[in-house]
Order: structure tokens, then C-alpha cells, then sequence
């Protein structure tokens, strides 16, 4: 029988393609939360220097691959689903955590049982200006949902039972997989929880999908809005243009 002091309490997902200049910096700062993880690394068979990193961390992780995948949103089911741990979440390679982020998410979904996932602040570092701004995330609320996306992916944690009950997330989308997973696990277990604190940093940087194909991003948004909330505020039609122009000047 294992030991209770030796169980995994969350399993984190790291989906990668290609970013091993990355990825040794979000394995470190996952490693250095001040719980007990469990690490899955799945890679869709990348050229660069991935596989070197891996085995760095190899002995630290609980499993990990690399060979060519249906994408990031099966890879993020497919490490998830190889966990026993009661909380989930994944982190881009390219992303990284706070100090004591996953502590501080446990702690508030111990707090609140009723809550699917928490989420808190996150910080958006854009690698071509060096700068780093607040992602603009609010506390839950429907209306705010249909107009953006207020929760910022790398500052979640999510209950396993709600995870497994919604079916993770949806194989078929490829940029907002993480949005469309927001509403399915609001509309069928209720209000996520808010933490007032940063928790992580999104790295911003020219080979992301939000830069290399925004227009896509936007109406694949534009479409899970539709699906959940059942019509398109106003504000997506009036924002596009702007949103698009807006990220592709910040790239130059």
C-alpha cells in the first residue's frame, strides 16, 4: 500500500513540441513547488533539444515521450489520464510557474469543495521587449467569460473528478481548448474560484499560436463563446480587428 505522505497531490502535464530552449525552466519551476507532484512530459516528437532536457530531469519525471501526436490538446488528455494525483493541470513548456503556486491553488479548492478549479493572476512576459504586464484576469463571472477569456491557463488547478467528468479537454480544438474547458467545467459543476495572487508567467514569443495564427485563435474563441453562452457579444465583432492588428505589431 503507498504511503499517504508519499502520494502525488497534483499531476502536471507538459505538452512540448520543439521548445527545449524552454523547457528546463518550467520542468524547474514546477520541481520547486512546495508539494508533491507527479510530472508527465509529452512531447510530439521534437528535433531540437527537447530529448536533452528530458533526460536531465528524467529521474524526477514520472513518465514522459516523444513521437509524432494528434497535437497539444490529445498529448494534455493522454499525460493527464497516466496520473493518480487528485488535482491536475498542465503547463506549456514555455511557461512557468510562481513559487508556491500550486500550494496556494490546493489551499483554495480545500477551502472551497464545491468549486471545479481555481485560478489566480498571471503575468505575461513578452520575449521580444522584455517586458512583463498583468494578464487581464477577473474574478469568475459568466458575462465576463463571454466577453474574454479571464482566466489565464497557467495559473489553474483542477479537481481530477471534475476533469474526468467533463472529458477533459476537446481533441478538436487547437487553440482555445483551454477556454472551451473554462465553460464546459462552469456549466456543468459551477463557479470557478478565484485567487488573488500571482501564480505563473505566460511567455509571449514569435513561434506562439496566438502570434503565428491570431485570426484562427479568434474565431475559434468567437465560436466556443457562441457554443456556451449561446450568442457572440458585441464587443468579439468590434474587438477583432483591432485584437489582430494590436498582436501583430506588438511581434515587430
Amino acid at each position: 500500500m503507498d504511503d499517504p505522505l508519499d502520494m502525488p497531490l497534483v499531476t502536471v502535464a507538459v505538452p512540448s513540441y520543439n521548445q527545449g530552449r524552454y523547457l528546463n525552466a518550467a520542468l524547474e519551476s514546477i520541481f520547486a513547488q512546495d508539494i508533491p507532484v507527479e510530472v508527465y512530459v509529452a512531447d510530439g516528437g521534437s528535433t531540437d533539444g527537447t530529448i536533452e532536457v528530458i533526460r536531465r530531469w528524467e529521474e524526477r519525471l514520472a513518465g514522459w515521450r516523444s513521437s509524432k501526436d494528434m497535437g497539444q490538446s490529445s498529448a494534455i488528455n493522454e499525460a493527464i489520464a497516466n496520473g493518480r494525483a487528485p488535482f491536475v493541470c498542465w503547463l506549456n513548456s514555455d511557461d512557468w510557474l510562481l513559487p508556491g503556486a500550486l500550494k496556494s491553488l490546493v489551499a483554495a479548492l480545500q477551502h472551497n469543495p464545491a468549486a471545479p478549479m481555481a485560478y489566480g493572476r498571471v503575468w505575461n512576459y513578452v520575449e521580444s521587449t522584455k517586458r512583463t504586464n498583468p494578464v487581464f484576469v477577473r474574478p469568475f463571472s459568466e458575462w465576463w467569460m463571454a466577453q474574454l477569456c479571464i482566466v489565464s491557463q497557467p495559473g489553474t488547478l483542477i479537481r481530477r473528478t471534475a476533469w474526468e467528468a467533463v472529458g477533459g479537454v476537446d481533441e478538436t480544438l487547437h487553440m482555445t481548448m483551454d477556454y472551451d474547458l473554462w465553460w464546459r467545467l462552469y456549466k456543468a459543476l459551477g463557479p470557478l474560484e478565484f485567487v488573488d495572487t500571482f501564480l505563473a508567467t505566460n511567455r509571449e514569443h514569435p513561434e506562439t499560436k496566438t502570434s503565428t495564427r491570431r485570426k484562427a485563435h479568434y474565431q475559434e474563441a468567437i465560436d466556443v463563446v457562441r457554443r456556451h453562452y449561446g450568442r457572440v457579444p458585441l464587443k468579439w465583432w468590434l474587438a477583432q480587428p483591432y485584437s489582430v492588428w494590436y498582436r501583430s505589431m506588438m511581434r515587430h
